[in-house]
C-alpha cells in the first residue's frame, strides 16, 4: 500500500482526486488542506477513515509540511489559490500559497527524496485568438495574464528548477478548465447552475464568446494518477479532453438541460484581462502514457454535474449568499 500526501485534498479538484484514489487504488491518503472558504471537510465525507487522514494546515508552513512528507511515498500538489477575480482584488494570498507554498513542498521532498507531482493550469500559457487553429502544447511559451496565472507559472518554473538543480523526482501537469461535483459556487459552471436553481438568470461576462477547454474532474483525476505512476521524471504533460466550448454555449447547455429558454441570460460588464481562448493538445499524454478521457461528451458531463448540484443544495447553499454579495459589490 502506497502512502500519498495530497495537498489541497479538501478542495474541488483535490477532493475528487482523493475519491478517485480510494475507488481505483488501495493507497492510504493524507490530505493537507488549509480549509479556506473554497474547501471543506464535507467533500471527504463517506470515504473510509482507515485510508483517509485529514491534516488542517498551511503548505507554506515547513513545520507542518516536513513531517508529513517524511511519512509518505509521494506528494500530489493540488493546493492553490485559484480564482482569477480574487487575484485581481488581492494578489498577496496567491503569492504566499502558489509560490511560497510550492517552494516549501519542494524543499521537503528534496530533503526526503520523495516523488512529487505538481498540478497546474493551462492559464500559464496566456490565451489564443478565437479564430486561431492552434492549441497549447508542452512547448508553448509561458505568457500569463493575471496574478493567479503568473503565480502558477512561477510555481511551475520552481518545480523545473528543483528537478534540474537538485534532482527532485517531479512531474508537472497543466490542465484545462475542470467541472464536476464539489466545485465552489464562485466558479463559472456551478455559479450558472445555482443561479438557475435559485430562480435567477445565469450571468455572462462580455459577449460570452470566450472559449474554455472543459474537462470533467474525474478525467483530470485519472490523468494525474496515470502521470504519477508512469510519467517520465522531469516531464510536463498537458491534460485535456477536447472540450472547447464558448461561455455562451455552456450556459445555453445548462439552460436547456434545466428546461429553460437557452437564450435567457443576463449580460454583465467584462472583467479586466479576460483571456479569449484556451485549448489543450493532450497528444503527448495520450500517446506516451496511453490515457483517454471517459467523459468525451460534454452534454453528458454537464448533465451529470447539474444533477449533483440539484441533489446537494445543503452543501452549496450556505456559500451562495456570501458569494453573490461579493459579485454584486463588483457589479457582476
Amino acid at each position: 500500500m502506497r502512502k500519498i500526501l495530497v495537498t489541497g485534498g479538501a478542495g474541488f479538484i483535490g477532493s475528487n482526486f482523493v475519491h478517485h484514489l480510494v475507488n481505483h487504488t488501495d493507497d492510504h491518503v493524507t490530505v493537507l488542506d488549509k480549509l479556506t472558504y473554497a474547501s471543506t471537510e464535507e467533500s471527504l465525507v463517506g470515504l473510509p477513515k482507515d485510508r483517509i487522514h485529514l491534516v488542517v494546515g498551511d503548505i507554506a508552513d515547513a513545520a507542518t509540511v516536513d513531517p508529513l512528507v517524511a511519512e509518505v511515498d509521494a506528494v500530489v500538489h493540488y493546493a492553490a489559490e485559484s480564482h482569477n477575480d480574487n487575484s485581481l482584488s488581492d494578489p498577496l494570498p496567491f503569492l504566499q500559497t502558489n509560490i511560497i507554498g510550492t517552494y516549501t513542498l519542494l524543499e521537503a521532498v528534496r530533503k526526503r527524496e520523495k516523488r512529487f507531482h505538481h498540478v497546474s493550469t493551462d492559464e500559464v500559457y496566456g490565451d489564443l485568438e478565437l479564430d486561431d487553429p492552434e492549441r497549447f502544447t508542452e512547448s508553448t511559451p509561458y505568457n500569463p495574464s493575471s496574478p493567479y496565472s503568473s503565480t502558477k507559472a512561477g510555481s511551475d518554473l520552481l518545480v523545473r528548477a528543483w528537478v534540474r538543480s537538485f534532482g527532485v523526482q517531479a512531474t508537472i501537469s497543466n490542465c484545462s478548465n475542470n467541472y464536476g461535483p464539489w466545485q465552489h459556487v464562485e466558479k463559472f459552471i456551478p455559479r450558472q447552475i445555482t443561479e438557475i436553481l435559485e430562480g435567477r438568470r445565469p450571468r455572462l461576462y462580455g459577449d460570452g464568446l470566450n472559449v474554455r477547454d472543459w474537462i470533467h474532474t474525474e478525467d483530470h483525476s485519472s490523468a494525474v494518477l496515470t502521470i504519477l505512476e508512469t510519467g517520465r521524471i522531469g516531464e510536463t504533460y498537458l491534460i485535456g479532453a477536447d472540450g472547447e466550448k464558448s461561455n455562451v454555449e455552456v450556459v445555453r447547455a445548462i439552460n436547456t438541460y434545466l428546461g429553460r429558454d437557452a437564450e435567457d441570460i443576463e449580460w454583465v460588464k467584462d472583467r479586466p484581462g479576460h483571456d479569449l481562448r484556451y485549448a489543450i493538445d493532450s497528444t503527448k499524454l495520450r500517446e506516451e502514457l496511453g490515457w483517454t478521457p471517459s467523459f468525451q461528451d460534454f452534454e453528458q458531463g454537464i448533465a451529470d454535474t447539474i444533477d449533483w448540484y440539484r441533489e446537494n443544495q445543503a452543501w452549496w447553499g450556505p456559500h451562495k449568499h456570501e458569494t453573490e454579495a461579493k459579485y454584486a459589490a463588483k457589479g457582476h
